[in-house]
């Protein structure tokens, strides 16, 4: 198993991967990342043809400017958090 695999599984097994994705929720919800994106959507489905638009196109659409919508303090805090697990998992593994 790749230590990839190994970290991953370890992510999932001690439920953080789960708390990260609810940080992240709770986080986007405070800074109003969520209205943003509605209202991206919304415009988006009134610039095209809505009967034509499927789920996948919207998402093409608006998914790349929702990500530049995340704020760094957001990006910041989580990437610290996956970093330091990673730092602890991985020194554990090699002693």
């Amino acid at each position: 198993m790749k230590e990839e695999d190994v970290l991953t599984a370890k992510m999932i097994e001690s439920g953080e991967l789960n708390r990260w994705k609810e940080l992240l929720r709770m986080r986007l919800t405070e800074c109003g990342w969520r209205d943003q994106v509605k209202l991206l959507c919304r415009d988006a489905i009134k610039q095209g043809n809505v009967e034509e638009m499927t789920v996948d196109q919207l998402n093409a659409e608006v998914t790349p400017k929702a990500r530049t919508l995340v704020p760094d303090a957001v990006k910041i805090e989580l990437l610290t958090k996956i970093k330091t697990f990673l730092q602890e998992n991985t020194i554990q593994e090699s002693q």
